[in-house]
């Protein structure tokens, strides 16, 4: 499927993004690193969708949860594109060059005080991928509509607190004909961020997103 008008006003539009300055960014240089990559394409309908993964039972952490694909960082990767890249091909099978970069967006600090930076991909020819799952890390790759993170439908939010910070967590509920998934938590954060960039609006719903301490780095 050749690119459409819209998508490559898209990719132009997406080049031009500077991240915010942010706590995660300034902490970037004492903790640990990873990138996750936010793939888009577009559907027969011309709508944007993102590949997703549903992580392995067998893994020790986040097993069988919902995840975009991406890890740490390792010390040959030149930058977080390299890394979002490198992990998305082992995990998935996805060629780095059917992708092409087009924004690196703020990065996100997990529970476990890593720093996660999103970087958001654009896969202009869907029918040259064919997902090939790492067993050892993924259960299965699907997609979802990018639009449906901005939207109140099919989602409900739980107040929880953590060192006397109130924050919501996210959950949307996507169904396919064959499956059911539950996409929320640490990945839904960067995906209703990744959908406000590339849509241009906030969310329909409020946010409150978690305030972890980060180190001193004096």
């Amino acid at each position: 499927m050749a690119s459409s008008s819209g998508l490559n006003k898209l990719i132009d539009r997406l080049r031009l993004h500077k991240p915010e300055a942010t706590a995660s960014n300034a902490a970037s240089s004492v903790l640990k690193r990873a990138a996750v990559l936010v793939c888009l394409f577009e559907d027969d309908d011309r709508q944007l969708r993102v590949i997703l993964t549903k992580r392995s039972s067998t893994l020790s952490t986040h097993s069988g949860e919902v995840a975009l694909p991406g890890g740490k960082a390792e010390e040959g990767d030149a930058d977080d594109k390299e890394t979002a890249l490198r992990e998305a091909k082992e995990e998935i099978g996805l060629d780095p060059s059917l992708v092409t970069v087009v924004a690196v967006l703020e990065p996100f600090l997990s529970k476990h005080l890593i720093v996660v930076v999103p970087v958001i991909g654009i896969l202009t020819n869907k029918e040259a991928f064919t997902p090939v799952a790492n067993s050892a890390e993924v259960e299965m790759v699907f997609d979802a509509p990018l639009e449906m993170f901005l939207k109140d439908e099919n989602r409900r939010s739980e107040e929880r607190e953590r060192a006397g910070n109130k924050f919501l967590i996210q959950y949307f509920d996507m169904e396919t004909e064959k499956r059911r998934f539950l996409i929320w938590g640490f990945t839904a954060r960067i995906l209703i961020h990744a959908a406000s960039v590339v849509y241009q609006r906030p969310p329909s719903f409020p946010e409150q997103r978690p305030k972890f301490i980060i180190p001193s780095l004096s």
